[in-house]
C-alpha cells in the first residue's frame, strides 16, 4: 500500500539538489466506518470555566489524498473516574467507572500542510486538522477524571513497533484533582507537527507549548497507548464497536497498554534511533538528532504540567514519522525559449535588444533576493530585482546568470545565453473579383534583416494551410474570413500577421437539381440549390411560376393544379452583387385520377360471399382490381367471390389517360355464419333412422360448445361437447335407455366473432 505523507524538515545543505531521507508525519487512516486507516493522530486539551464546567478541543488527523474515512460523525468521547479514594491511572487501573458517555458532531475541518524550506513536498500531501469542541460539567472530586477517544488502527509499514496493522490509538486528557481546584487550563502545543526530516541530516524541531496560567512544563517522548483493535473489517469480520474493534462505542475503560515498540533498536524515549539519537530537550521540548534509518516511526510526545511542584495535568500527542528521499525545492527558472543543459537556458530575441526576463524561479515564498548578472561586451550590467530588463548593445550573442538567495544554503544559479537577431515581419496583399465566386491570390510582403525567409505557413480557413510562398486558394463557403501568415527565417525569428478576406462573391453559374421534372398531380418538388457560395446572409428570391414565391435556399413547394410552370431564382450576396437565372417551362405536372368504389353487399358473410363492386373513381381510362391474394380483375366494374372468411384486402388501382395513377385501399369483412337447428323428437330404437337427438346447420367456427338433455325434475341425463354428436336416449352414467316422453335440451356455443348464444326447447323421444 503507497501512503500519501506529512514531512518533517531538517536544516539544508549548502546544494542546489541533494538527496537525503524525509520523515513523513503520518498516522493511520479510516477507510471507512469499518475500515481503520487513514486517521493520523491527535491530542485533547481543555480549559477550565469555573464552577465545575471545563471546554474541550480534541484534534484529531486525517490523510485526505486518496478517499479513505472520513472523521467520526458522532465522535465518542468517554468520561471515566476511579472508584471512590483508589488512585489510578490509565496505564495500569482495572477499577475504572465509566461516568458520562459524549456524542461528538462532525468537527470543524481545516487544511494543515505546511511548507518548508528548501525541500520538495510530495504533491500528494493533503492532510486534514478535525477539531472538535465540546463542554462538559464535571463536579469537583478527589478523583481523576481521565476523558478518552479510542480508534484503530496503524499503517502496516510503520518499522519501530510490533503488529502496527492491529494496533489502535487511545487519545486521552487527565484532569487531576488538583488540577479541578485551581480551576486549571492544560498546556496547548503551539504548532503542528513540521512533516519533513533528511536523515543523516541534523534535525531540530522545537515540539514546544504554552500554559495559559504560566505553570511549568517538563517534556519527553512517552509511549503512545493502544485502543481498540482490528476487528470489525472486511478482513476481520467481528464488531467494530467492541473494544476489539476498529471504533469502540463507547470507548472503553483502562487499563490501556502501550504499543510494543522494537527493543533494543527503538523505545519509548528512542522512537527514532538515529546517531546521534533522536531526543527531547525536557525543559524546551526541543527535538534533536540525526535518524538514518527509512522507515515510518510510531512517536508520543507527553508534556507534563508542575504548579509550584505538584504536577497538574499531562498531555499527550501520539504521532508518526515517516523516512524518505527528499530534495531542494529552491530552483532557478526563468521564462526560457529552450533549455539547452542542466540550469542553462536560451532567449532569443528578434529585432529588439531590450529584453525584459520573467523570473519563474520556486518556491517564491523561500526566496528573499535576486542577483542578474550579463557581460556586455566588456561591461557588466547587474540588476538586484525578482525581473530584469537588459538593453544590449546590438546584434549578437550574450551570456549571463540569475541567482536567487546568493550566498546561502538555500539558493540557485541559472545560466543565460541571449542571441539578439535582426528584425523581422509578416505582411501580404491580396486580390480577387469581389461580385464573381473565384480564387484568391495572395502575395507574400514579408521581411527579415537576415535576408533569409526559410518558411511560409499560410492558415487559410478551417483545416486549410499552404507553405507555398503566394499561394492562390479559392473559398469553400462565403464570409469575414481571417488568413493568417506566419513567416520564420534562418535564426528561428518568426512573425505573424492576420487579415479579413470580406469574400462573399455570387455563384458564377446556378445549379438547380432536377434540370426538369414532369410528374402527376398534385407535385411536391424539391429545388436542390447546389449553387455556390452561397448562405443564409445572402437573399434569394423564387418564383415557382404558379403564382406562389419563396426565400429558403433549396426550397420545397406544392404543385396543386396541372400544368406547365417556368421557375426563375434571384441570388443578392451581403455586399449587394445580383445574379438570376430563369428556367422556362421547367415543371410539367399530368393531372392524375382520383381512386374511389363501393360494393354490395354489405355485409358479407359466408352464406353470400359474392360481391359486386362499382367503381366511382374520377377520370381514369384503365382499373387494376386485387382481391387480396385470391384474384385480380381488369374490369371497371367486377364481381367477385371470396373463397375465405375474415377481413379481405382489395386494392383498386386506377389510370388516367396521362399514365398518372391513383390508388384506392379498403379492406372487407366476409363474417363466418353459423347457423344450428335442433330437430323436435327423435326415436332411438336402432332402426338407422332418427336414432340420436343432434343438431344440423353451419358449425364451421363454433367454439364452446355445449348440449345438456334434462329429465322433467331437472336431472341432467346427457351432456355433450361436439355439435356432431347427440343424444342417443340413455342415461348418463347408466345403460339403460330413459322413457318415452318429454325431455327439457339447453344448448350454448359461441359464433367465431365471440358471440354467445343459448337454445333451449323440448325433444320428444319415442320408440
Amino acid at each position: 500500500m503507497t501512503f500519501p505523507f506529512l514531512q518533517i524538515h531538517s536544516s539544508p545543505t549548502p546544494m542546489h539538489k541533494r538527496f537525503g531521507l524525509l520523515v513523513y508525519f503520518l498516522l493511520v487512516a479510516f477507510l471507512s466506518s469499518i475500515s481503520a486507516k487513514h486517521i493520523v493522530g491527535g491530542v485533547i486539551t481543555y480549559t477550565c470555566q469555573g464552577n465545575g464546567n471545563y471546554n474541550f478541543t480534541m484534534k484529531i488527523y486525517r490523510d485526505a489524498y486518496g478517499g479513505g474515512a472520513t472523521f467520526d460523525d458522532p465522535a465518542q468521547v468517554a468520561v471515566y473516574q476511579c472508584g471512590t479514594n483508589t488512585p489510578c491511572n490509565l496505564l495500569n487501573t482495572n477499577n475504572a467507572i465509566k461516568i458520562l458517555g459524549v456524542p461528538l458532531s462532525f468537527p470543524v475541518i481545516k487544511i494543515t500542510n505546511p511548507s518548508y524550506p528548501c525541500l520538495l513536498v510530495p504533491p500528494d500531501i493533503q492532510v486534514e486538522e478535525g477539531v472538535y469542541y465540546f463542554t462538559l460539567n464535571l463536579p469537583l472530586s478527589p478523583e481523576s477524571y481521565h476523558i478518552v477517544y479510542q480508534r484503530c488502527c496503524r499503517n502496516n509499514t510503520i518499522s519501530n513497533i510490533y503488529n502496527p496493522e492491529d494496533t489502535g490509538a487511545s487519545f486521552s486528557v487527565e484532569i487531576t484533582p488538583q488540577a479541578q481546584l485551581v480551576c486549571n487550563n492544560s498546556p496547548v502545543f503551539d504548532v503542528f507537527p513540521p512533516t519533513v526530516i533528511c536523515a543523516g541530516e541534523p534535525l531540530s524541531f522545537l515540539h514546544s507549548a504554552t500554559d495559559p496560567d504560566g505553570d511549568q512544563l517538563v517534556y519527553e517522548f512517552c509511549a503512545p497507548i493502544k485502543g481498540g483493535g482490528p476487528f470489525g473489517t472486511p478482513d476481520n469480520p467481528g464488531n467494530p464497536s467492541a473494544c476489539n474493534g476498529v471504533a469502540p462505542s463507547p470507548p472503553c475503560p483502562p487499563p490501556y497498554p502501550p504499543v510494543d515498540y522494537i527493543l533494543p533498536t527503538y523505545s519509548p524515549t528512542a522512537p527514532l534511533a538515529g546517531n546521534p539519537v533522536v531526543s527531547i530537550d525536557p525543559n524546551t521540548g526541543l527535538i534533536t538528532g540525526t535518524p538514518v534509518t527509512l522507515g515510518q516511526f510510531v512517536v508520543g510526545v507527553c508534556v507534563y504540567e508542575y504548579r509550584n511542584g505538584q504536577l497538574l495535568s499531562v498531555i499527550r500527542r501520539d504521532f508518526q514519522f515517516n523516512v524518505e528521499s527528499c530534495e531542494q525545492t529552491v530552483v532557478a527558472d526563468i521564462l526560457e525559449d529552450e533549455v539547452i543543459g542542466d540550469q542553462e537556458f536560451l532567449i532569443n530575441s528578434c529585432g529588439n535588444n531590450v529584453i525584459t526576463f520573467q523570473n519563474q524561479s520556486y518556491q517564491e515564498s523561500l526566496i528573499t533576493s535576486y542577483l542578474w548578472e550579463f557581460d556586455l561586451n566588456g561591461t557588466k550590467k547587474v540588476v538586484n530585482t525578482k525581473n530584469a530588463t537588459v538593453t544590449f548593445p546590438g546584434i549578437g550573442q550574450y551570456k549571463g546568470i540569475m541567482a536567487i538567495n546568493p550566498g546561502t544554503n538555500c539558493g540557485d544559479t541559472a545560466i543565460i545565453y541571449v542571441n539578439v537577431f535582426p528584425a523581422i515581419s509578416a505582411d501580404f496583399s491580396f486580390d480577387y473579383d469581389t461580385c464573381v465566386a473565384g480564387e484568391v491570390s495572395f502575395t507574400d510582403l514579408s521581411v527579415t534583416g537576415s535576408n533569409q525567409m526559410v518558411s511560409w505557413t499560410w492558415d487559410l480557413e478551417s483545416g486549410v494551410t499552404s507553405p507555398d510562398t503566394n499561394p492562390v486558394h479559392l473559398f469553400s463557403t462565403p464570409g469575414m474570413k481571417p488568413v493568417t501568415l506566419t513567416v520564420l527565417d534562418i535564426n528561428d525569428c518568426e512573425a505573424d500577421i492576420t487579415q479579413v478576406v470580406n469574400w462573399f462573391p455570387v455563384p458564377p453559374l446556378l445549379i438547380i437539381e432536377p434540370s426538369s421534372f414532369i410528374g402527376c398531380q398534385p407535385a411536391d418538388i424539391f429545388f436542390n440549390n447546389l449553387s455556390t457560395p452561397i448562405d443564409s446572409t445572402y437573399l434569394i428570391n423564387w418564383d415557382f411560376g404558379d403564382g406562389k414565391t419563396g426565400s429558403e435556399i433549396s426550397p420545397t413547394h406544392l404543385y396543386e393544379t396541372p400544368g406547365l410552370y417556368s421557375v426563375s431564382v434571384e441570388i443578392t450576396s451581403p455586399i449587394g452583387c445580383t445574379t438570376s437565372a430563369s428556367f422556362q417551362d421547367w415543371i410539367t405536372v399530368d393531372p392524375s385520377p382520383i381512386a374511389n368504389f363501393s360494393y354490395q353487399p354489405n355485409p358479407i358473410s359466408s352464406l353470400n360471399p359474392e360481391v359486386t363492386f362499382t367503381d366511382l373513381s374520377i377520370g381514369p381510362d384503365r382499373w387494376q382490381w386485387q382481391f387480396d391474394t385470391d384474384g385480380t380483375s381488369k374490369l371497371q366494374h367486377p364481381v367477385f367471390t371470396f373463397p375465405d372468411t375474415g377481413l379481405q384486402r382489395v386494392l383498386l388501382t386506377v389510370t388516367h389517360p396521362s399514365g398518372c395513377q391513383d390508388t384506392m385501399v379498403q379492406y372487407l369483412d366476409v363474417i363466418p355464419e353459423v347457423r344450428y337447428f335442433l330437430p323436435n323428437a327423435f326415436s332411438p330404437n336402432r332402426d338407422g333412422l332418427n336414432d340420436f337427438f343432434i343438431g344440423r346447420g353451419i358449425t364451421d367456427g363454433m367454439k364452446f360448445f355445449s348440449m345438456k338433455i334434462l329429465n322433467r325434475w331437472g336431472e341432467i341425463l346427457f351432456v355433450g361437447e361436439d355439435p356432431e354428436s347427440g343424444w342417443d336416449g340413455t342415461i348418463m352414467g347408466h345403460s339403460e335407455p330413459a322413457q318415452p316422453g318429454v325431455y327439457l335440451y339447453q344448448v350454448d356455443y359461441e359464433d367465431s366473432r365471440g358471440n354467445k348464444y343459448t337454445l333451449s326447447g323440448f325433444a320428444t323421444l319415442v320408440l
